[in-house]
């Protein structure tokens, strides 16, 4: 069959993520016929079922009592909320259902085959499917035959062996989701963007959340000056945030976990009601018959691919986590685009070098492109151009001047290298930087583009003006 016969090719999609879903329609947009794989009663992965839906339904939640709280300052009291568990957890669980719901019904319409199953590959044409645990209904047919297949199978959290300790008091991101209840004291093991995301949801509800982190840094990888406002803000919502720290050891016992510390002031051991381990992702690559298949995995279990996703084996792509780092959603869905086009016969590759991240915390964090940590390490000569949101009307007025906009920008080219955004709605604003790095935009680019006022979104107008010597709400006196 040749590559490009769109009509004819029978697809097969691994996984029903954000990957594997906009795959399987866009692959359908394009005539193939699409069977979909995936063990949840519904498409959406680990993100809408287990990780960014529900996480920023109830970090909205998060902000609204903390709001509540600051509106003190503005003259504006509200009593004590009171927190009703079982009906935010229907909160959550509602969104959720709406979202999935409505991918399968886009499924149906585009003609999509939804498959509940475990599928592992026989070999290069063939998967076989196991019935998921709590299956009910007609079993799926124990094996399916494709021409392509797309792995998107994601990845699940990272639990060291010191901290399987077999007690549902120690928890995963996906066991925090569940909300069983407020602990008095909670412990995060890890200072990046998912346990500082669940601790901030779980500090607003009413526990006692100490953050240990093992690096000199929360965020690691961010740049230390988008991350300062944030935690600055964290050490007067958490009850502790201990830097350069090891959590030697978890060991049941009645009254709580026992966690061993090892920090610079040496060893303590405390005791709390529950445990979230937040230390990472790994691909999930592993029991789905890749050794059946000439698919290439490397040490850390990514599946090597190229740039148009063809993994070594000529009859499957691989997008998402599991095709490596970064393991973000968006970046996913692009990827399960591109692997579409390949296999269809179009020129195609995965070229994009502006990725954005979000941490969805309060201030958010967001940047794309060069970072100031990747310029230094890379001994690249940057410009950096930054406006204080002190000086933004707009932040004045939500009381939130504590952020910062930074564009990184070559000096001789004025070229646009990345962007850096602290601050309520950051990841909303993210975008102009996005746009801005991936059309090559110089920053006179966004200095000249009207912004409204007053919006937040001037903050990037702003620092586009510093590249002329002075922005219109900053001033800097002439070096002499």
């Amino acid at each position: 069959m040749a590559e490009g016969g769109q009509g004819g090719v029978n697809l097969a999609v691994l996984g029903g993520g954000p990957g594997g879903y906009a795959a399987a329609f866009h692959a359908a947009d394009h005539g193939m016929k699409v069977t979909l794989v995936d063990a949840d009663p519904l498409p959406g992965g680990v993100c809408l079922h287990r990780g960014c839906i529900p996480s920023k339904a109830l970090l909205h939640i998060a902000k609204l009592i903390q709001e509540a709280k600051e509106a003190e300052h503005w003259g504006v009291s509200f009593s004590t909320p009171k927190i009703d568990l079982a009906k935010i957890r229907q909160f959550k669980i509602g969104v959720v259902a709406k979202l999935t719901g409505g991918i399968a019904q886009l499924a149906k319409a585009r003609g999509v085959t939804l498959i509940r199953a475990m599928g592992k590959f026989v070999d290069s044409k063939t998967l076989a499917l196991a019935p998921v645990a709590d299956h009910k209904g007609e079993p799926p047919p124990a094996k399916i035959s494709f021409d392509k297949c797309i792995v998107a199978t994601g990845s699940i959290p990272a639990i060291p062996p010191a901290f399987r300790v077999n007690d549902p008091r120690v928890m995963d991101s996906t066991g925090a989701l569940e909300l069983a209840d407020v602990p008095k004291k909670l412990l995060v093991v890890g200072g990046g963007y998912i346990g500082l995301e669940m601790g901030s949801v779980y500090a607003a509800l009413g526990s006692k959340v100490t953050v240990v982190e093992l690096t000199d840094t929360l965020l690691p990888g961010a740049d230390r000056d988008l991350v300062r406002p944030l935690q600055k803000r964290l050490e007067s919502l958490l009850d502790a945030i201990l830097m350069k720290t090891k959590v030697a050891g978890l060991e049941p016992a009645k009254d709580g976990i026992i966690a061993r510390l090892e920090g610079e002031g040496g060893a303590q051991n405390a005791t709390f009601d529950r445990v979230l381990i937040s230390i990472g992702r790994r691909p999930n690559s592993q029991n789905i018959g890749l050794e059946n298949t000439k698919v290439k995995v490397d040490d850390k279990g990514f599946i090597q691919v190229d740039k148009r996703m063809a993994t070594t084996d000529p009859n499957i792509y691989a997008i998402g986590d599991i095709a490596g780092e970064p393991m973000l959603a968006h970046k996913a869905t692009k990827e399960g685009k591109v692997a579409v086009e390949a296999i269809a016969g179009e020129p195609t590759e995965f070229d994009n070098i502006a990725i954005p991240a979000v941490v969805f915390t309060d201030p958010e964090v967001a940047w794309c492109g060069l970072t100031e940590t990747q310029a230094q390490a890379e001994g690249r000569n940057v410009s950096v151009l930054r406006f204080p949101w002190a000086a933004s009307g707009r932040a004045q007025t939500l009381g939130r001047t504590e952020g910062s906009t930074k564009i990184i920008i070559d000096p001789e080219t004025e070229r646009v290298l990345g962007v850096g955004i602290v601050g309520p709605g950051a990841g909303e604003l993210i975008a102009e930087g996005v746009l801005a790095v991936e059309t090559a935009a110089v920053v006179e680019d966004l200095a000249n583009t009207i912004h409204a006022h007053p919006t937040l979104s001037e903050t990037l107008m702003e620092s586009a003006e510093m590249s002329g010597g002075q922005a219109t709400h900053v001033y800097r006196p002439a070096k002499k």
